[in-house]
């Protein structure tokens, strides 16, 4: 399904990989060939153009160093699996502020409805993250370790005897 719509690299590949996550309601990630191949049955453009494999393994990465591009918009959760990037995800330093989800007016009319879609999915999707994460679930753990003095003091009783 060919567009006339000149759609960028990267919402091609957010939208080839926001459709896998919504076809495949229970997977947690994705192969890049996986979302390759859907990029090219999908067929946003005529031809699946060359940027696409490039965006999804390193420009659209959010914890992978930008080089040059500094999208967020998918996370590589193991070696070759990658998903769509959520907020409270881990990125690099240097892609912050850049752009995570496409602009409604940049999609072809036919995919705007995945934004209220991905929407919907990270609201779902957000305490698993918390729940999967051990260090995550250890958050407000140590929260009452100076209820019974003040933290300077307890600091300083730890320190006694130091050299």
């Amino acid at each position: 399904m060919a567009t006339k719509v000149e759609i960028k690299v990267a919402d091609e590949v957010w939208v080839a990989t926001a459709l896998l996550h919504r076809e495949r309601r229970g997977a947690i990630d994705f192969f890049v060939d996986e979302i390759l191949e859907r990029a090219r049955r999908e067929g946003i453009t005529k031809e699946l153009r060359p940027g696409v494999y490039v965006h999804i393994v390193q420009h659209c990465v959010a914890n992978r160093a930008p080089n040059p591009g500094r999208y967020r918009m998918l996370l590589e959760t193991a070696e070759g699996r990658r998903r769509l990037f959520r907020k409270g995800d881990s990125y690099h330093p240097d892609r912050e502020g850049s752009k995570t989800v496409p602009e409604s007016e940049d999609l072809p009319k036919e995919y705007q409805p995945l934004l209220d879609w991905y929407q919907e999915w990270t609201q779902a999707t957000a305490g698993q993250q918390v729940e999967r994460d051990p260090l995550l679930r250890l958050r407000g753990s140590g929260k009452k370790l100076w209820k019974s003095e003040p933290a300077d003091e307890y600091v300083n009783r730890l320190r006694e005897g130091w050299q």
